[in-house]
């Protein structure tokens, strides 16, 4: 597939849908040009990722062809797990070796010219990107969050290895955001972090202005007993943020639901 945009979104779209849909339909839903759909359509076929079938015509005309994504059966939970347990037994290790993997990944990735001049900008990134990867993220807008956007990721397609392994599932994700945010221009502006199981079923992505996170690290100084380590950046102390979450984070994104 190239890590061609959009072909994994129509591939995301077909894997979600009930039914088989048609060009015209794909078109519709991706905005794209049904020649340009087609084409990619037809790319996604020769590599066996998606598989045709005959529709009735729509009124009179000629029969349909309608798409629907192959449904793999290969064991990609088991094989995350093999590989994550490979990362040896030292968790700061593993994440660090993860998050590496994660950058290496977005590096692959085409994600068209998406450039990233603001925290919405980093925001609508991180949502249509994890979108695409199957995490069904929501923004949290609570009006407390100024200088920070908190993403609710409701599917994380490896939840159940994430919850003996957070350090490696979560450092890959977060590499992987970082990675393609640096390439949009925020490198030094955005401060990202994951925050793994916050509720039993839900992860939260925190981008964050790094101006913002500073004034707020100063903040925290002042009070006795404050945390610093709380707003270490994840290049620095990958591990110890993937396993605290920040406390308040439950609670805001627990009024939300």
């Amino acid at each position: 597939m190239s890590d061609s945009w959009p072909r994994r979104r129509l591939l995301a779209i077909l894997r979600g849908a009930s039914e088989p849909l048609d060009a015209q339909e794909l078109a519709r839903i991706t905005g794209q040009h049904v020649t340009t759909v087609r084409f990619h359509l037809d790319v996604l076929t020769r590599e066996s990722l998606v598989r045709q079938f005959q529709q009735p015509p729509r009124g009179r005309g000629r029969p349909r062809i309608g798409y629907s994504a192959v449904q793999r059966s290969v064991g990609y939970q088991d094989l995350a797990q093999v590989l994550a347990d490979q990362l040896g037994p030292d968790p700061r290790r593993r994440a660090e070796a993860a998050n590496a993997a994660g950058r290496a990944w977005g590096s692959r990735l085409d994600v068209g010219d998406h450039r990233v001049e603001s925290l919405e900008d980093a925001k609508d990134l991180t949502m249509t990107l994890m979108s695409e990867l199957g995490f069904a993220p929501e923004r949290d807008s609570s009006p407390e969050n100024e200088g920070k956007v908190l993403i609710r990721m409701t599917a994380c397609p490896l939840r159940e290895l994430a919850r003996t392994h957070s350090e490696v599932v979560c450092g890959v994700h977060l590499g992987l955001l970082e990675d393609v945010l640096r390439r949009g221009g925020a490198q030094g502006t955005i401060d990202v972090r994951m925050h793994p199981f916050v509720e039993p079923e839900l992860c939260v992505a925190r981008l964050e202005l790094i101006a913002a996170q500073r004034a707020e690290a100063q903040e925290t100084a002042k009070v006795p007993g404050g945390d610093a380590e709380a707003f270490t950046t994840p290049s620095a102390r990958v591990a110890p943020q993937l396993r605290n979450a920040d406390p308040n984070i439950a609670k805001q994104s627990a009024q939300q639901w």
